[in-house]
């Protein structure tokens, strides 16, 4: 439910388990669907917000009911593993590229309360200056760029990290690398589709599609500038159909099959059909 993977389960106790379970299922109980008829009911709901555009909002659709295990028929499964093999063929399994990934269960982590850049030795007579994340538990951790965050954090981190770099930018001007830190998250959380990078997406020269599970965001590598996009593998982004198609031509990199893997696949499928 909460995108765990078998290594990150592996020595944990019953207990452990059992608390990550019900702090995902009490996510699920509250969520609400927005076509959703509780939604729907909510002041101002009219309009919704569709890559640049607006467009009414469609009538609340009913929501589906889950059927158990028991009520799928062999012909559903069937058609559920056709769909699954079209979607292998745009996504590619690769091994763990960081050892150092942290796995620690979200019921015993505590939430970052700082981050400052500093410079943190000396690398081949060269100055290396990092990212430091401190914790509400007094522990630090340290990043090298925003690649770094992706790897080792989960969404809850990256969303407590954003949070500290939007409220000291309205304090205080950024500079340096905190300014670039803060064009990078606000690149993820909230992308401006005016913004002349979205113009030039046809030259960009797309190498690489990776997953970053742990943090739900899925990142383009590029040869040149920019070298990197990351998005949130929920959100919409207003991404060419051009683009589209280059994404799936190099399949998605992931660790292993999942869900999530599979559902941004069918995402990213869904806008070349509109």
């Amino acid at each position: 439910m909460g995108g765990y993977k078998h290594s990150q389960l592996k020595g944990k106790s019953y207990e452990e388990i059992q608390g990550l379970y019900e702090r995902q299922q009490k996510r699920i109980q509250d969520f609400t669907p927005m076509d959703s008829e509780k939604e729907a009911q909510k002041p101002g709901k009219r309009l919704k917000r569709v890559t640049g555009s607006y467009a009414t909002q469609k009538s609340p659709k009913k929501p589906k009911v889950m059927k158990s295990a028991k009520d799928v028929t062999e012909e559903e499964a069937a058609e559920y593993e056709k769909e699954k093999e079209e979607l292998r063929l745009s996504l590619k399994i690769i091994s763990n590229d960081d050892s150092e990934v942290n796995y620690e269960p979200l019921s015993r982590k505590f939430p970052i309360v700082n981050w400052e850049y500093q410079l943190l030795g000396k690398m081949e007579a060269k100055d290396m200056y990092v990212y430091k994340l401190t914790r509400a538990d007094g522990s630090s951790s340290y990043h090298g760029d925003t690649q770094a965050f992706l790897r080792r954090l989960d969404r809850q981190d990256l969303n407590d990290l954003y949070r500290l770099v939007q409220e000291r930018f309205q304090d205080h001007p950024l500079e340096g690398h905190d300014l670039l830190l803060w064009g990078d998250l606000r690149m993820i959380f909230d992308p401006d589709e005016k913004d002349e990078l979205w113009m030039n997406q046809l030259d960009w020269k797309l190498l690489r599609w990776k997953l970053y599970e742990s943090c739900r965001v899925h990142t383009l590598f590029m040869d040149g500038t920019p070298m990197e996009i990351n998005m949130l593998v929920e959100k919409k982004y207003p991404l060419i159909k051009e683009l589209l198609e280059k994404m799936l031509n190099l399949q998605l990199e992931a660790e292993e099959e999942s869900t999530m893997a599979f559902e941004l696949i069918k995402f990213i499928k869904s806008f070349l059909e509109e």
